[in-house]
């Protein structure tokens, strides 16, 4: 997620202020990943710094407002026409943790399966709740698109869980335990030649 870019997206609707500004990535996200106020003022730091955003006036109350310079303008209409390139090698948490429990001796990979199910399915549970108390307009589409890209997320994560089970459960209990190997990396550390005149 791209919180620079959406900020300067918001900019260049108009001048906003640090607090402002988190009310309107809330508003437009429907609240699923809140900002606090202390990302917001580093990022105004970073985008000042670019060249990209600068102060402007003060209001009676103290309210610095920042305006989008004519390179973020630039910058937002390139990460609007382009698409979003995901990383093909993204490290999942799940995943990673499910293949390391598979491998090691005595532990249960179907059971790490299960409980995690149970926690997928009450998060898919929480924002199939959330997807159908959105409410209308511009702000609830845009709550809308973020719940249904999270509802599809936790569906997917479900579906591979059954299919992970699936290929656990076709093997006998531990049968991809691995010890550890005693084949030494190629690289490393170097011999020191003291030590190995020794």
């Amino acid at each position: 997620m791209s919180v620079r870019q959406s900020l300067l997206a918001i900019l260049d609707q108009g001048p906003c202020y640090g607090y402002q500004l988190r009310a309107e990535f809330e508003r437009r996200t429907g609240g699923t990943w809140p900002l606090n106020v202390g990302q917001i003022y580093n990022t105004l730091d970073r985008l000042e710094r670019d060249g990209l955003a600068a102060k402007g006036d003060t209001d009676e109350q103290g309210h610095v407002y920042w305006q989008i310079t004519d390179a973020g303008r630039a910058d937002v209409q390139r990460w609007l026409g382009a698409p979003v390139e995901r990383p093909s090698a993204t490290r999942d948490e799940l995943a990673v943790k499910l293949a390391v429990a598979a491998t090691l001796p005595g532990v249960d990979a179907r059971a790490l399966v299960r409980a995690q199910r149970t926690v997928s399915a009450a998060r898919l549970a929480a924002l199939t709740r959330t997807a159908r108390t959105e409410q209308g307009g511009p702000e609830g589409l845009a709550g809308a698109l973020v719940v249904d890209a999270l509802v599809f997320a936790a569906e997917a994560e479900l579906r591979w869980l059954d299919h992970a089970e699936q290929r656990l459960a076709d093997q006998p209990a531990n049968a991809f335990a691995l010890e550890l190997s005693d084949e030494r990396p190629k690289r490393g550390r170097p011999v020191r030649a003291e030590a190995s005149a020794a």
